[in-house]
């Protein structure tokens, strides 16, 4: 028992920690500062080369992703839309300057601010955002879910349902079908039009399979059909990421990216295929804990954004993804990754470059480069399809997502970052990638690490990299200077890497959820060093917010 009152203390300092200091939320000018914390960015794509028919599609699916803001505003908290329709009766400018911020975080929660509510008489952001009863505590539900047979339990864990109170005072599991209907509905028909308008053979079946699913909720064959996607046209619209589910992380949140292939940036990568099988084979784990075969072609996208939506467009912007997260997919056919190309030539204009030239070594400073950012970017996800996924504990077949539960997305983004940089020094040792990127590759993700930190107290990839710098500064992989700043320490840092990637892909594969969440109680705490280096950056913005400039002219048409 003291360890675990140890271990939710530090937790307490550590969320205390991440958080940026309280700002003003009760005068318009206070809020419009928290909201310049975001830099906008107007988002422009050339879509000269897409045909008027495939431009028509285009404008279809857009229509149908901006249906997925208003599931995400319910699956976040009940009540949000409500609140919402409220702000947008009241024309002053408080009222305007809150709307404009809940719009920046999908509700009335400064994300930035470890979710401090920023309007009158709002209180904690629900941790079961709304895929749970509000009445219901998490330990009666999961007494609930542990008394029901496999099948029922496999749907009531699983990503497309929410759980809802029965007439009788019990839980049941109500499919995304049902729930959302009305909404889902309008965007199955808005899919249904785009697929008749393309003339492209995949999209067009992932598009009606996609809205079947809507209808049905079997997302299996849809996703299958996003894997084969080969078009100009790369929608991703759908329940996919489960951050919004802190009690459990088992439900998926609707998302939208509408985005076109950036063809000649994706041809420059394709060769990082090739080699995931042999990374894979070599990860620095026990060998019973690898994989003998990754399932199936595993897609590299790079693409430019139109259009974000939902989950796809809260707060601090996606730079990547890998998707599908159903773990049946991801055996059979693999994973895809899509890489933004225009949010991440954005995010390192407006907060990375400014940030190495604040955090970093004066001599470290002109290693910091674009193209490694977007390299490290691509590797993360490429390791996310990679180490323990489906794992075997006590002979119980099971997922390292069901073992770790509200801790698995925070451990994921730490392990895609390590292991990514882990993948990165193989693949230079091996010569794919040239020996002179080595030092600039550890020198920008380190300068990335103060980015991240800034994302919040409840955000998976911020906690993540919390624990990451620590361990590399235990390690001395990472150190502070005289003058404050951080550097690399090249004899170290290679080695560090490879520890931390051992540490938590272990966790993952042996799914130790009492080991993973004492290590991210000591670990995930921001120390003083690192607390002075932030505060230097207050002027810096944090992360972007997109202006959709090309989607608005396709409504238009």
């Amino acid at each position: 028992m003291k360890a675990l009152i140890a271990a939710l203390i530090l937790a307490l300092v550590a969320s205390v920690a991440l958080a940026a200091p309280a700002s003003d939320s009760t005068t318009a000018e206070g809020l419009t500062r928290q909201a310049a914390r975001f830099a906008t960015v107007k988002v422009t794509v050339d879509l000269a080369a897409l045909p008027a028919f495939e431009r028509a599609a285009l404008g279809k699916l857009v229509a149908a992703a901006r249906l997925m803001d208003s599931i995400a505003l319910e699956q976040i908290a009940p009540g949000n839309t409500a609140r919402l329709i409220a702000l947008l009766g009241d024309g002053s400018p408080l009222g305007v300057a809150r709307l404009d911020y809940f719009l920046t975080n999908k509700g009335p929660w400064s994300r930035l601010d470890h979710d401090a509510p920023f309007l009158p008489g709002v209180g904690a952001k629900p941790e079961q955002g709304g895929f749970y009863p509000a009445d219901a505590t998490k330990a009666e539900v999961e007494s609930w879910l542990k008394g029901l047979p496999a099948t029922e339990r496999e749907a009531a864990t699983g990503f497309f349902t929410t759980i809802r109170r029965s007439p009788g005072g019990g839980l049941s599991a109500v499919p995304y079908s049902l729930e959302y209907q009305n909404d889902l509905l309008k965007a199955a028909r808005l899919l249904g039009e785009a697929a008749a308008l393309t003339r492209e053979p995949t999209l067009r079946k992932f598009l009606e399979t996609r809205a079947a699913a809507f209808k049905s909720n079997d997302y299996y064959a849809s996703d299958v059909a996003w894997m084969d996607l080969d078009s100009a046209i790369e929608p991703t619209i759908g329940p996919y990421e489960v951050y919004e589910d802190n009690w459990f992380n088992y439900k998926a949140a609707f998302e939208a990216f509408i985005t076109v292939l950036d063809a000649s940036e994706t041809a420059k990568l394709t060769r990082f295929n090739a080699e995931l099988q042999g990374l894979e084979d070599h990860l620095p784990i026990d060998p019973r804990f690898r994989r003998a075969k990754l399932g199936g072609h595993a897609p590299l996208k790079v693409v430019n954004v139109v259009f974000g939506a939902g989950d796809g467009n809260i707060g601090v912007q996606t730079a990547a993804y890998n998707l599908p997260n159903d773990e049946r997919v991801v055996a059979e056919k693999g994973s895809k990754r899509i890489l933004l190309h225009n949010y991440q030539q954005a995010k390192f204009n407006q907060v990375l470059a400014p940030i190495a030239t604040r955090v970093l070594a004066p001599s470290d400073q002109r290693e910091v480069a674009f193209d490694r950012y977007f390299t490290h970017t691509l590797m993360h996800e490429l390791m996310h399809g990679l180490g323990p996924q489906t794992i075997t504990v006590a002979g119980r077949a099971t997922t390292v997502r069901q073992e770790l539960k509200e801790l698995n997305g925070l451990l994921e983004e730490a392990k895609a970052d390590a292991a990514g940089l882990w993948a990165l020094q193989q693949l230079i040792d091996k010569g794919v990638l040239p020996k002179a990127d080595e030092r600039g590759l550890y020198v920008t993700f380190l300068a990335s690490t103060l980015r991240t930190l800034r994302f919040g107290a409840t955000e998976a990839h911020a906690r993540g990299m919390a624990l990451q710098l620590n361990y590399l500064l235990d390690a001395g992989g990472v150190g502070v200077g005289a003058d404050g700043k951080l550097y690399v320490d090249f004899g170290k840092v290679r080695q560090a890497v490879e520890g931390l990637t051992h540490e938590i892909m272990t966790i993952q594969a042996t799914g130790d959820y009492a080991k993973a969440r004492d290590w991210i109680g000591r670990m995930q705490v921001v120390r003083p060093p690192i607390q002075r280096l932030i505060a230097t950056l207050g002027d810096v913005p944090v992360d972007i917010r997109p202006e959709f400039v090309t989607a608005d002219r396709l409504g238009r048409e």
